[in-house]
């Protein structure tokens, strides 16, 4: 027996903390099972079921499929019909590279449960793993006709978008995450990105607005700063501008570039390694320099 754990009615609290933080934890669940758990299932009542589910899982993370194929006939024999258990064979069949029919079943799941919202998302990133971009954008549009409000599946989706270049529906997603929560400064400074990237002396002004909105809600947005600072000079420097944006635009600079040197100043005076504030920056120039690469283009 372990020797972290002297009953197995530990090893059942263990599993049921791990369950509620939702940890994985998939190595030592499996061997938890496998030396003692298993040899008391008998004993754990219903939340048997819920123990059975989670060593599934956790075996699929450890490719022990010996582990997962016991667990899954045992609930497939207790639940023959369970939409749930159809979920875990689909979840095997991603595991084993079987994507057509880890497709097949997520569809029946679908099927008859079209408010179901797991296997939707489920198949998005099978599509994903197999570089189908093009469906993964599809199969999301299509889920969030349904989940309008879940804003993570928003976050995804720009990211596909962007992934194909494709900037104006991108901006569209930050849009309708901005609508969700209006107050976010990650979401300002998104949606700046991208309207930099897209180039151009009407969105390069947009993109210097919400870098200044992201600093102002949020003064320690490193990037949106540096993102100001940029997109303010090459603002100044470009001959649409005019004269009185331009001193504006001037002025903004230099105010973003002073709270930047205050950043740096609380970071050396912390203690911290002074390099620290110098490797962000240089970071923050090569991915922001890429991103006006890809504008020019």
């Amino acid at each position: 027996m372990d020797k972290r754990y002297k009953h197995w009615e530990d090893v059942r609290d263990v599993f049921r903390t791990w369950r509620e933080e939702n940890c994985r934890q998939s190595d030592d669940i499996v061997e938890l099972w496998q030396q003692i758990l298993s040899k008391h299932s008998s004993k754990l009542g219903d939340e048997g079921w819920l123990v059975l589910e989670q060593v599934f899982i956790a075996a699929l993370d450890c490719h022990d499929m010996e582990v997962a194929n016991s667990c899954l006939a045992k609930l497939n024999h207790e639940f023959p019909d369970s939409l749930r258990v159809k979920r875990l064979k689909a979840m095997k069949y991603e595991a084993l590279e079987r994507y057509s029919d880890a497709l097949d079943m997520l569809d029946s799941i679908i099927k008859k449960d079209e408010t179901s919202a797991a296997p939707r998302k489920r198949k998005v990133t099978i599509y994903k793993s197999q570089g189908l971009i093009i469906e993964a954008i599809k199969e999301l549009t299509d889920y969030l006709k349904v989940f309008m409000a879940d804003q993570e599946a928003w976050m995804e989706l720009c990211d596909l978008y962007i992934s194909q270049q494709d900037w104006n529906k991108a901006s569209f997603c930050i849009e309708e995450l901005m609508l969700h929560n209006p107050f976010s400064h990650l979401y300002m400074q998104r949606y700046a990105e991208i309207k930099y990237t897209q180039g151009g002396y009407e969105n390069l002004e947009l993109a210097r607005s919400y870098y200044a909105q992201a600093a102002k809600l949020n003064p320690n947005n490193i990037r949106a700063i540096y993102g100001l600072i940029l997109t303010s000079l090459h603002m100044a420097s470009n001959p649409k501008c005019p004269s009185q944006k331009k001193k504006e635009s001037i002025k903004l600079a230099e105010w973003a570039s002073s709270q930047l040197q205050e950043q740096q100043a609380s970071i050396n005076a912390d203690g911290s390694n002074k390099l620290f504030s110098a490797q962000i920056l240089e970071g923050l120039m090569g991915n922001l320099q890429i991103v006006a690469d890809s504008a020019k283009n």
